[in-house]
């Protein structure tokens, strides 16, 4: 006789150190910490059948949408129980689905890590590719009106010509927080 799911995943979220709440019965939302994506929230959603999974990565691109959505195709292929999708409105998300049957504490615990670990090592990429002339900007107004770009420093690269160092680069959040 298998586990309830619901439970299963009850007690998996009781053992580690996430925020998480249940909206409604068979309902899960984990806050997952990560590094360069400061929070990914991930919905399990106990079905029938199987246990669904999603989590919003970042919203549209605004540029260079071939090559955003090349970048998350071939990372698909190193992911393990979930993918890489694209809304309607083009938004990037992370979905997956567990069958009920192998609902165990072990597939809840690598589906939440494959979670954070696509979300968080793929995030930096994602706003290059798909922002680089927001990154710009950003970086442009910041500099002309002397603020800290300390959370722009993942993206250096990016910088325009001609601006040099940030004498305040050591104040504010750490880079690519959203």
């Amino acid at each position: 006789m298998s586990l309830d799911p619901a439970e299963v995943i009850r007690g998996v979220l009781a053992d580690l150190d996430v925020a998480w709440e249940e909206p409604s019965p068979g309902t899960f939302v984990v806050t997952l910490p990560g590094e360069r994506k400061l929070r990914t929230t991930c919905t399990l959603r106990v079905g029938a059948q199987a246990v669904g999974v999603h989590a919003f990565v970042v919203r549209r691109p605004d540029e260079n949408h071939e090559a955003v959505y090349r970048f998350l195709l071939e990372r698909n292929g190193r992911l393990r129980g979930v993918a890489f999708a694209v809304d309607h409105l083009g938004d990037i998300h992370l979905v997956g689905q567990l069958p009920r049957p192998a609902v165990t504490p072990e597939e809840i615990d690598h589906v939440l890590g494959a979670v954070l670990e696509a979300a968080d090592s793929s995030f930096n990429r994602i706003l290059e590719l798909g922002f680089t002339s927001a990154i710009r900007r950003e970086w442009a107004w910041r500099t002309a009106r002397g603020e800290s770009t300390a959370n722009l420093e993942a993206f250096r690269r990016l910088r325009p010509a001609g601006i040099e160092g940030d004498p305040t680069a050591g104040d504010g959040p750490s880079p690519g927080r959203r």
